[in-house]
């Protein structure tokens, strides 16, 4: 069976602990999530004033930080069904602020489980 790596770059943040829970319902388990900050977030905390400042201004202001990055090693026969929870959960990716989500073959797996 081919094996692929799921990725979702989840900017919904708000919605992460849903998915997880949706995934793990679906039988989908072994995620692993990174905390991530965007280049264009990272950009516009440089112009005049320092991350932290940035960092503080945005989050009194409601503005998004910082998003999660989901990798999931999965069989290529799970990948839709992966793909229909996080739809459901996160809704419509072409909205902006939402996230992205790929998918990448993987050559090989060792350790885990799959």
């Amino acid at each position: 069976m081919k094996t692929q790596v799921l990725v979702l770059v989840l900017n919904k943040v708000e919605v992460l602990e849903t998915l997880m829970l949706e995934l793990n319902e679906a039988g989908l388990r072994g995620a692993t999530i990174i905390n991530t900050t965007g280049m264009g977030q990272a950009l516009a905390s440089k112009k005049d004033e320092s991350y932290i400042i940035a960092s503080i201004r945005d989050m009194l202001s409601g503005t998004r930080v910082d998003s999660r990055t989901i990798f999931m090693v999965l069989e290529e026969n799970k990948i839709p069904t992966a793909r229909s929870v996080i739809r459901n959960v996160v809704g419509d990716l072409t909205k902006p602020n939402t996230g992205i989500m790929f998918c990448l073959p993987v050559d090989f797996v060792e350790g885990g489980m799959l």
